[in-house]
């Protein structure tokens, strides 16, 4: 417990320090961050005083309490200089929840009037959240072995590499390349005519998949077809298993099973809404091709920016951006949703169950990356499925209790459990906002939000008697 502690308080030291460079750099909120900082890095320093003399193995069930912790912890700080700024806790906790889980609802309009401070400070957050979920998903949730991950473990080290994939050399080469694409987008984003402000912003909420703008109209606000085809490119890229970046240089990045189902899934799907675009409304091609590409990516990436209103595309748009939502991206990269390593595996498994029926007798295993995936992990696939189903169903059924329409309440409970941002319909569709939302519905969400990136599992273990048993022991 003490080792748990003692990551929390060096946490609450970093983000201190981060707030207090806020202060620092964005004189018309200095009070904010200054009084934030201050507040987190003495609690930060205490924690960390506690636990120093940590000693002992880290177990099982300390993993699960950590991970689970350490999300909560950021959320509580990142709501912190938003309370103290002008929100109230509810809309404060909420906004720093979307942020630290790079989901990308948000309760804030009139966004292109707001402090830069303010605006900084939630990009801060989701490019700090995006870097956090890779390391959990190679280090942590492998380990704790929940919804199948131990399998991406086995698929990320190849024999001859193991010790290129050590827990701390695995965050070490994630980090610098993150730092790489960030910066990479960043001047990308630069040459296209953005403001430097809007640049950094928009480069760090791009590759987190997080989806935070610094305008209300979102990526729409620039009006430039260069622009969203780079912000497309950067939001695939932050879809992608980050650790194939660093094997790429010797095995190929699309030699991948869940990169090479990614890029052909999305290529079909783009493909094809243009097509209907064209004959249904007559859209001109170019045009409608990168309108889709853009929104499409960035639904199923998990980011959550938007161009247009595509519910306006009609029926068959609509229905089809629903189950898009649940797609997510590759196992390993920032984007949220069920990730296309489960899809495979379960579709598979869908196969050999047929296949079985019709062969009673016979053998037919699953197979993935060249490999025989075994039985535990077909039962977390399915444990994770069943759990991801349950909790956007018990989600959408409570927003529905207390007031929310069908619409709202459904699409609203798969949004925050996929971590994508924007729902459907005309109150937190892509064009609109969760501000009208009322608080009970905005802590729901919040949780939702937070489910969904631990990817179920891992916290709901934590509301087992059995986990507080072993704990004691």
């Amino acid at each position: 417990m003490h080792f748990v502690l003692l990551i929390n308080g060096i946490a609450c030291l970093f983000m201190g320090v981060l707030l207090a460079l806020d202060a620092l750099f964005f004189p018309a909120t200095w009070r904010v961050f200054l009084t934030a900082g201050g507040l987190t890095c003495f609690v930060g320093t205490a924690l960390t005083l506690v636990a120093w003399d940590a000693k002992g193995r880290l177990k099982r069930n300390h993993t699960f309490l950590l991970t689970a912790t350490m999300w909560l912890t950021g959320a509580g700080i990142g709501a912190l200089p938003l309370w103290l700024w002008a929100m109230t806790p509810t809309d404060a906790f909420f906004e720093a929840m979307s942020g630290i889980t790079t989901t990308g609802s948000t309760v804030l309009t009139g966004l292109d009037e707001k402090p830069h401070g303010i605006l900084w400070w939630r990009a801060i957050l989701q490019w700090i959240g995006g870097v956090g979920f890779i390391v959990t998903g190679m280090a942590l949730l492998p380990i704790l072995r929940t919804g199948g991950m131990q399998l991406f473990r086995t698929e990320s080290s190849e024999r001859g590499e193991k010790e290129l994939y050590s827990a701390t050399s695995v965050a070490a080469a994630t980090l610098w390349v993150y730092v790489g694409l960030t910066t990479l987008c960043l001047l990308v984003y630069l040459v296209g005519g953005m403001s430097p402000f809007d640049a950094v912003t928009h480069a760090m909420t791009t590759l987190s998949t997080g989806g935070y703008s610094t305008h209300d109209a979102s990526f729409g606000h620039f009006d430039s077809a260069f622009l969203q085809w780079a912000g497309t490119f950067f939001m695939f890229c932050g879809a992608l298993p980050f650790v194939w970046y660093i094997r790429a240089a010797n095995r190929g990045i699309f030699r991948s099973e869940q990169v090479r189902a990614f890029a052909i899934g999305l290529t079909i799907v783009i493909l094809l809404l243009t097509f209907w675009r064209m004959v249904v409304h007559g859209a001109m091609p170019l045009p409608a091709l990168r309108e889709v590409a853009f929104n499409v990516v960035s639904v199923v990436t998990t980011t959550g920016f938007a161009t247009v209103d595509y519910t306006l595309w009609g029926p068959a748009a609509q229905v089809t951006f629903f189950f898009l939502t649940a797609i997510g991206g590759c196992t390993g990269s920032t984007a949220g949703g069920v990730k296309i390593m489960r899809w495979i595996i379960l579709t598979r498994g869908i196969g050999a169950s047929a296949q079985q029926l019709l062969h009673p007798s016979g053998i037919f295993p699953i197979r993935y990356e060249g490999r025989t995936v075994e039985r535990d992990v077909i039962n977390g696939v399915v444990a994770f499925f069943t759990f991801f189903a349950l909790t956007v169903f018990g989600l959408a059924v409570a927003l529905g209790l207390i007031g929310l329409d069908p619409v709202t309440a459904i699409t609203g409970a798969l949004t925050a459990v996929t971590n994508v941002g924007p729902g459907l319909g005309p109150i937190i569709g892509p064009a609109g906002n969760f501000a009208p939302l009322p608080d009970l519905a905005k802590w729901l969400l919040s949780f939702g939000m937070y489910a969904g990136r631990l990817e179920m599992l891992t916290v709901f273990v934590l509301l087992t008697r059995l986990f507080w048993e072993e704990g004691a022991a």
